[in-house]
């Protein structure tokens, strides 16, 4: 179980725009992020949608959150988790930089939220660990 508490929860999200930008991509190079998922008319008159690329963006919100949370303990295995965020972030890097189907705006965004994952860790390492120490 303590396994699974280490595996980054942002490595989710990554997997799932892989799955649905490799596995879905049109003959015209289009991708599916821009499909709308849900709609609702608004009391305003106006008329709100979600597209896929917005529902993969709040679902990477709510597992940053909980990230975040994760990142708070303070243990021996929180270096491993702050080992594997950062090499979640590079993987979404990378993948930024040579993929052409990652230069996305959706994409782009699930790499900024690893990159603030991840320097949210070390911060409240290096904070909670500040205060762990005792100066006479």
């Amino acid at each position: 179980m303590i396994m699974l508490s280490l595996i980054p929860l942002l490595l989710i999200p990554f997997v799932l725009y892989n799955l649905i930008a490799f596995g879905f991509v049109g003959a015209s190079g289009s991708t599916p992020f821009d499909a709308q998922v849900f709609s609702m008319n608004m009391m305003s008159g106006g008329v709100f949608s979600l597209s896929l690329g917005h529902l993969l963006l709040l679902i990477s919100l709510v597992l940053m959150f909980f990230e975040i949370i994760k990142s708070s303990r303070t243990s021996n295995a929180s270096v491993i988790d702050h080992l594997l965020s950062t090499l979640v972030f590079v993987a979404f890097l990378v993948e930024f930089l040579l993929v052409k189907s990652a230069a996305t705006a959706v994409f782009f965004l699930l790499m900024i939220m690893a990159l603030v994952d991840v320097l949210a860790g070390f911060s409240v390492s290096i904070r909670s660990a500040g205060r762990d120490v005792n100066l006479g």
